[in-house]
């Protein structure tokens, strides 16, 4: 069962702390207390900040789980008092396709919470498409000192 709002790019932008281009997250379409699904469509466009050249390299789901984290954490009030966050660990990520460019289909992004601190936010990740799943693994987000 879901209760988040379902959220377009524009309020997304509103609740992370990125800007412009590297908005990469196009919708909410479900989560709770516990998880956020998203999705992306920004994969395929040849100005996505994250490619190198002209390829997007399938650990680029690592930035795109990292931002579905930072939504998550700022819907559910995990993150009361706005504070930044840093990718710290990207641990046991794997992937089923060299890279994301070549994916037809949109990309649905998964977090799923797995342990919350006042230091550090850990959550598994999944990232499907094309009727797959693409990328795997866990990230932790370390905070910063209130």
């Amino acid at each position: 069962m879901s209760n988040l709002p379902p959220m377009d790019k524009a309020a997304i932008a509103l609740e992370i702390p990125h800007a412009g281009a590297m908005i990469l997250l196009e919708t909410v379409i479900g989560g709770d207390r516990d998880w956020i699904a998203c999705r992306a469509v920004n994969h395929r466009d040849p100005a996505n900040p994250l490619r190198r050249g002209e390829l997007l390299p399938a650990s680029a789901a690592a930035e795109y789980a990292a931002q579905a984290v930072a939504l998550h954490a700022k819907l559910t009030g995990i993150e009361r008092e706005p504070r930044r966050g840093f990718l710290a660990v990207v641990n046991n990520l794997t992937w089923t396709r060299d890279r994301l460019d070549r994916v037809d289909s949109d990309l649905e992004v998964r977090a799923e919470q797995l342990a919350a601190t006042g230091a550090a936010l850990q959550y598994a990740i999944t990232v499907t498409g094309d009727d797959q799943l693409l990328v795997m693994g866990e990230l932790m987000v370390a905070l910063e000192r209130a």
